[in-house]
């Protein structure tokens, strides 16, 4: 039976950090079935999914341990178990852009709570816009709209708030 391990790990970025991660994944015998990967500033993140047998599961543990200790980098392991099938669900994407200020997130995350929809992705970028130079932000989300909820009300009150909050946005069923 394959066991699920979440990998988080943090560290100092350097050429060659995630070919040194991946081949200890590698060389315990685990699958990866999805990855994150990013650049923040001069550190390096990534979050793992990882299958494996439960000896496998054991190894990685052990060896991403030591790998933690020798790279200086912070890494966390959770063992999970696979999800439930989610029927009732319909994926949108969000795209978002607006001058940057503090909040956008917890403001785009408390409108789909407070609405009950699942925020499955989320990624954001700071960038200076092209011929002014004023900071901007950009927010790109996948949400799990219940399939029984009213897309049309859904998307004028996303429109409404997009408007109080000074936000350009978008809304629409995920494509493929």
């Amino acid at each position: 039976m394959q066991q699920l391990l979440v990998i988080s790990a943090v560290g100092s970025d350097r050429k060659g950090i995630l070919r040194d991660l991946t081949r200890v994944v590698l060389d315990c015998g685990g699958n990866i079935h999805e990855s994150r990967m990013t650049a923040l500033a001069s550190e390096f993140a990534v979050l793992m999914l990882v299958s494996g047998k439960w000896h496998t599961v054991t190894r990685l543990e052990q060896e991403l341990g030591r790998f933690s200790e020798n790279q200086s980098m912070n890494v966390h392991m959770r063992r999970s178990e696979p999800r439930g099938t989610r029927d009732n669900l319909l994926p949108y994407a969000v795209d978002a852009v607006c001058l940057d200020q503090p909040g956008i997130v917890h403001k785009l995350s408390d409108f789909f709570a407070t609405r009950e929809i699942d925020v499955a992705e989320l990624s954001t970028r700071s960038y200076a816009a092209a011929h002014t130079g004023a900071p901007m932000f950009s927010v790109q989300l996948t949400v799990n709209v219940p399939a029984d909820m009213h897309i049309a009300g859904l998307r004028e009150e996303f429109m409404d708030f997009c408007d109080q909050h000074n936000l350009d946005a978008i809304m629409e069923p995920v494509k493929g």
